[in-house]
């Protein structure tokens, strides 16, 4: 799955594909690190290569210290000589811990900078882009990539970071050591090579593993919800299904638990590999500095030296190797971020060469011989359409599904651009004016409206152009969506959060978030009003006061209605009737009854569903009464 990428790269990857790539992503997470906070990121480059410094020096002091402690005479006076070097040591180690404690402080400062940083950018492509990016499925999959490449950037700093300091500790050892004695290098590779390709080799078969159980992880993914949500919870207590799920349940995690234990044992096998290996070859470095020692090649205390560097060095490496694998996989995860940000770059709206005007309130709307596909369709779903609207008026779109009603209306607000054709408001494209501008002179009611997980009075107030509708605005608009008492019974009323997620939170049917999204479109007070099947889910109650708040915009503000209930479009001034994503009939509805043509016979057929003639039934023939026994 696509969020397994960087594992499964990880897995299929070699050690030298692993190491080929990583200059390219340590430097990437140097640049994020210092796009996010300069000041932190050279703290961090500063206290690394000092600890670096700080750990060649203590090694340098340590062998000072071993020098005069081996040499000949009283032990005061070798004390006393390997003060000098042993006040240097400590200053080393203070120092170290110094430089560590403010990496720990910048990192931890760094961290979220970094999150925002690469969030934020994400978020600002995400939102800006063009509507008909999301119906290309390509561009869904790579905004949910990009989704977990956010949260590896931080990650993926981390790591470099930590990489970066480990490698910094092996180099300063391995100065230290030619400094004290080149032979000792040799040494020094022996002995820590073999265990961190034991561990570079056990990080690959856990990746491997990993991957082959991706199956059976989503398996367990699907039964953790189908056992522990609310939504399933009913029909898991009404059906029985507790022990079938428990069962599914446990046949999934006897197969995992198996491949988990035979990792655990080619991991542990290939580490013991590893530490026996590496224990002959540090056995092999002290019989060969036992040997240069006897033949007088080295001194007593670059040795003792010796000895402590290979163990710093092997600590070192430890972390070395652990971060390379952190830094490939999360860096693959992070390039789906990157490669999604160059993408959608083709899908964000062109800049104005100059500014455009603000429009004036609306005279007209007009859509001009107006075509639009959609990626995946061989025929368009709006096909040569023109018409007009002019302000006040009370028009309406309808037609079976898929007859291209909401495209339109989209294309009308601004929110899909078409293939072909053109809209203009007030007679000049949409193009022309200040897109921004002209959605503020526009609210739409969707048919597939958004559950906002805030309060009742922030779901309505979203509505309004500034973001600060006053609370006497909020129920007005609720009123005129038949909204307001139903808010009022809430239990904290329009303070009430409308979401079950968090606690307090309420559920809403449809029909009441029917009501308070119609009341969000009716907030702005817009001078164009697009209402997409806003009583699909009303009673008849509700149903009629929406269309009385709607019949009150006639003649002061402009309304299109979209609504497959026929009729609630009796009054409408125009009515544009669409098939197939065609124009094929426009008119009053006595107009359109009298055309008899595809508006007549789909008002017919729901006339015909309200007809209160009771239906007629034969008269039960009488039974002839049964002969007493």
């Amino acid at each position: 799955m696509w969020w397994e990428t960087g594992v499964r790269a990880r897995a299929e990857a070699g050690l030298f594909a692993v190491f080929a790539e990583l200059p390219r992503l340590v430097a990437q997470a140097v640049a994020i690190s210092w796009r996010a906070d300069r000041l932190r990121t050279s703290v961090v480059a500063a206290a690394t290569i000092g600890a670096g410094a700080m750990a060649a020096g203590g090694l340098l002091a340590t062998q000072r210290v071993l020098v005069e402690l081996f040499a000949g005479g009283p032990t005061g006076e070798k004390v006393l000589a390997a003060l000098p070097a042993l006040a240097v040591l400590a200053a080393v180690t203070g120092v170290r811990a110094g430089l560590g404690i403010a990496t720990g402080y910048a990192v931890n400062g760094l961290t979220p900078r970094v999150d925002r940083e690469v969030e934020r950018g994400l978020f600002e492509v995400t939102t800006a882009v063009r509507l008909d990016a999301f119906d290309a499925d390509a561009f869904a999959d790579d905004m949910e990539r990009a989704t977990r490449g956010t949260d590896s950037a931080i990650s993926l700093v981390q790591s470099s970071m930590n990489l970066i300091a480990g490698l910094v500790g092996v180099l300063a050892v391995a100065v230290a050591v030619v400094v004290i004695h080149p032979l000792l290098l040799l040494a020094l590779l022996v002995a820590t090579l073999p265990n961190a390709w034991a561990a570079l080799r056990a990080g690959h078969l856990r990746y491997g593993t990993y991957i082959a159980g991706s199956v059976r992880r989503r398996r367990l993914w699907i039964l953790h919800r189908l056992m522990a949500e609310r939504a399933s919870a009913p029909e898991l207590r009404s059906y029985g299904l507790r022990r079938f799920l428990l069962d599914q349940y446990d046949r999934v995690m006897d197969t995992e638990t198996g491949i988990q234990l035979a990792l655990a044992r080619r991991v542990t096998t290939t580490t013991a590999v590893g530490a026996l290996v590496g224990g002959l070859a540090t056995a092999v470095v002290y019989v060969l500095l036992g040997l240069l020692l006897i033949d007088g090649q080295i001194p007593l205390a670059a040795a003792a030296t010796c000895v402590i560097a290979v163990q710093a060095a092997q600590r070192s490496l430890s972390t070395v190797t652990f971060q390379v694998d952190r830094v490939y996989t999360e860096g693959q995860h992070f390039s789906d971020y990157t490669g999604f940000m160059a993408r959608a770059a083709a899908y964000l709206p062109d800049p104005a060469d100059t500014p455009r005007p603000a429009p004036g309130p609306l005279r007209e709307v007009a859509v001009q011989g107006v075509t639009l596909h959609y990626p995946d369709r061989d025929t368009p779903a709006v096909d040569d359409v023109t018409l007009i609207v002019r302000a006040g008026q009370t028009v309406a779109f309808v037609g079976e599904n898929g007859s291209g009603k909401t495209t339109l209306a989209a294309m009308i607000a601004t929110l899909r651009t078409p293939t072909h054709g053109t809209v203009e408001w007030n007679g000049r494209p949409v193009t022309e004016w200040d897109l921004a501008q002209v959605r503020t002179r526009i609210a739409v009611v969707t048919q597939e409206y958004h559950k906002w997980p805030f309060t009742a009075a922030t779901n309505i107030a979203v509505g309004d152009v500034e973001r600060e509708a006053r609370q006497d605005r909020i129920e007005s608009a609720a009123a005129r969506a038949a909204a307001h008492e139903m808010i009022k019974d809430l239990p904290y009323g329009y303070e009430t959060l409308l979401d079950r997620t968090f606690a307090k939170g309420q559920d809403l049917s449809g029909g009441q978030w029917q009501r308070i999204t119609a009341a969000r479109g009716f907030l702005r007070d817009a001078d164009l009003l697009i209402m997409d099947e806003p009583s699909s889910a009303l009673d008849p109650r509700a149903e009629d006061a929406l269309f009385q708040a709607i019949r009150d915009r006639h003649g002061r503000a402009t309304t299109i209605l979209i609504t497959h209930r026929l009729a609630n479009v009796r009054h409408a001034d125009r009515i544009f009737v669409l098939h197939e994503g065609a124009l094929v009939e426009s008119g009053t509805h006595d107009e359109l009854i009298a055309a008899d043509g595809r508006y007549a016979d789909l008002f017919a057929l729901q006339a015909a569903g309200y007809d209160a003639a009771p239906a007629v039934r034969p008269p039960v023939p009488a039974q002839p009464d049964r002969a007493a026994p």
